[in-house]
């Protein structure tokens, strides 16, 4: 068991020994916005940074969380796209950029979602808050404990729209992190991708809102997934912007722009940056199986252990260097197990330093073994031997 696993690795490392190393870059790209930050997608590596940790007015990008606890409760199943949404005197008194819903009309989640990523509606935020948490302070506490869990130490929410608030703040870093995490539901690109749309508003569906993307980069800018823009006098013009070409996917966060024109260049600036310099290259896919673990006393002889999550390497382009993978995994394991139980990990190394580290997990569920089924493998066991 043990030499099948050695030999594994070999190849592996022979395989990948000419790929490049990931060394963290900063360029002098000329950013004029206040805070800027690029991070690739898979790993949460920085590629360039200014100011990222500054607490700054969020305005409309505060939205991303909002998004965010949106598309969480939607696949645990507390909230259905379907359901149907009475618009509360709270929820239509919203001001700022709306659909300018009216109190007590009906409106899907699905439909609130499209107007939030389209039109940065603050009404239709506010209304979906209400729908997942039963108020918008109920779910404002929502956002500032996932911002916890997520550690984004420099972002305080007041409400959930991004309307300005002296005590409502976030950094560039942190607006990249939700991001990212955001970027991990594949229903979310559904909307963040489209660029034009309409919908039908009032208690009596009687008038149309057309829905134009705020951020034009979905039109403007090849291989661009999201995000959300953001623009208050106190906030100045803010945009979190992610595109992908090939492996690699990047998010461009600008805060603090002058001018609307500025805070799109800046992110094409940065992106650009990111894609003439860097290469993602994969690892591994999420349920991707890379070995097998003996099994004492189970209704089966070894269990398959697959990756966790995908895995990915950001690496500069054109610099050499040497990446090794190490699978490690008991020799055996005791029965019952669980579909999804840590068995073991793979460990990811560039020039010898660790980078990756990604549990191995069980592929099914492993019985005990029946007396018949253990009295069965002994006696194939013997025969084998013989």
């Amino acid at each position: 068991m043990n030499k099948r696993f050695t030999s594994t690795i070999l190849c592996i490392i022979i395989i990948l020994f000419t790929m490049t190393t990931y060394t963290c870059a900063e360029g002098d790209l000329d950013i004029k916005a206040k805070s800027a930050i690029l991070m690739d997608y898979h790993t949460g590596e920085v590629i360039y940074e200014k100011n990222s940790y500054d607490r700054l007015p969020p305005a409309s990008i505060s939205k991303i969380m909002t998004l965010l606890l949106g598309m969480e409760a939607l696949e645990m199943g507390k909230i259905n796209l379907t359901d149907q949404v009475r618009i509360s005197a709270h929820a239509a008194r919203m001001g700022g950029s709306q659909l300018w819903l009216e109190e007590g009309e009906v409106q899907s989640v699905e439909d609130l979602f499209k107007a939030i990523c389209l039109r940065s509606a603050n009404d239709a935020s506010v209304a979906l808050a209400e729908h997942i948490a039963g108020s918008e302070m109920a779910f404002v506490k929502m956002m500032n404990d996932r911002a916890k869990e997520l550690g984004m130490d420099n972002s305080n929410f007041v409400n959930a729209s991004g309307l300005p608030h002296e005590d409502q703040y976030v950094s560039a870093y942190d607006v990249a992190k939700m991001s990212q995490e955001l970027l991990k539901h594949k229903k979310i690109h559904d909307w963040l991708t489209i660029y034009m749309d309409e919908m039908k508003v009032g208690k009596k569906k009687d008038k149309v809102q057309s829905l134009v993307n705020t951020n034009r980069l979905v039109k403007d800018y090849e291989g661009t997934t999201g995000i959300k823009t953001g623009s208050t006098s106190e906030a100045g013009f803010c945009l979190s912007a992610s595109a992908k070409r090939g492996n690699l996917q990047l998010i461009a966060v600008v805060m603090g722009s002058e001018t609307s024109k500025i805070r799109f260049e800046e992110s094409i600036r940065l992106l650009d940056y990111g894609f003439a310099n860097y290469d993602s290259i994969p690892i591994g896919r999420m349920g991707e199986v890379v070995g097998k673990v003996l099994v004492q006393k189970g209704d089966q002889e070894y269990i398959e252990v697959i990756l966790e999550r995908d895995s990915y390497i950001l690496t500069p382009k054109g610099k050499g260097g040497s990446m090794a993978k190490e699978i490690i995994l008991p020799e055996f394991v005791e029965s019952p197990i669980d579909k999804g139980t840590e068995i073991g990990y793979l460990v990811v190394s560039l020039d010898g330093k660790e980078v990756d580290k990604i549990k191995l997990v069980s592929k099914s569920n492993v019985d005990r073994a029946s007396f018949k089924g253990m009295l069965k493998r002994v006696m194939k066991n013997l025969l084998i031997n013989k």
